[in-house]
């Protein structure tokens, strides 16, 4: 489980393909400390296994059913990514409960400046519009961010200088793809709801 505060950022320093999947080497911008074998980090919002190394490099396998529904096998040597660990029993939940299982791909679909502050806007893929709601969470690239005008699949998000300098999000361009998970609970409330459709 994670929160969508991103820890740390990090690069990709080698792909190599592995039994249909994929062994991804990472180097963090800053040290991790005590990073343990088999340890959960969430890579662009994916929950991955560190298999390899501490402190600063470490590998993560990725299957191909992760490749398959995330952007992840579209990243390139010297690719930034966002990296956050594993939310530990007692600390802050500061964003809101991201389980690092992407829901779908988005797109960005425009930038635009609002004074301090910039508006990102993206467009879902159709089985995450269900969960697009005002002042609803979202994580976009593993990032924690509040969803506000919701039309059609497509939804903004307000981006503080301070997400900025931190994320990857001031690298992406319209165009970009990105990794969506919607929020949990109301994935769960909407499967309850169904279930009691069912047994009307």
């Amino acid at each position: 489980m994670f929160t969508g505060i991103i820890e740390t950022t990090g690069r990709v320093e080698r792909v190599t393909p592995q039994g249909g999947g994929t062994r991804l080497t990472l180097a963090a911008d800053r040290v991790l400390p005590r990073l343990a074998l088999g340890e959960s980090i969430a890579v662009n919002g994916a929950c991955l296994t560190v298999t390899s190394g501490s402190g600063r490099r470490f590998t993560v396998d990725v299957s191909p059913e992760t490749l398959r529904r995330t952007t992840i096998a579209a990243l390139a040597r010297g690719a930034r990514v966002n990296l956050e660990r594993a939310l530990r029993v007692g600390d802050r939940l500061g964003g809101h409960i991201v389980q690092g299982h992407v829901d779908g791909v988005g797109k960005l679909d425009a930038i635009t400046p609002d004074g301090d502050w910039v508006l990102y806007r993206f467009r879902a893929p159709k089985p995450i519009w269900p969960y697009l709601v005002e002042k609803g969470s979202i994580a976009v690239d593993g990032v924690s961010l509040t969803v506000f005008r919701c039309q059609e699949g497509r939804f903004q998000v307000a981006l503080i200088p301070h997400t900025l300098r931190q994320t990857t999000l001031a690298d992406r361009v319209p165009g970009n793809q990105v990794n969506l998970e919607a929020d949990v609970l109301l994935k769960h409330i909407e499967a309850l709801l169904r279930v009691r459709r069912r047994a009307r």
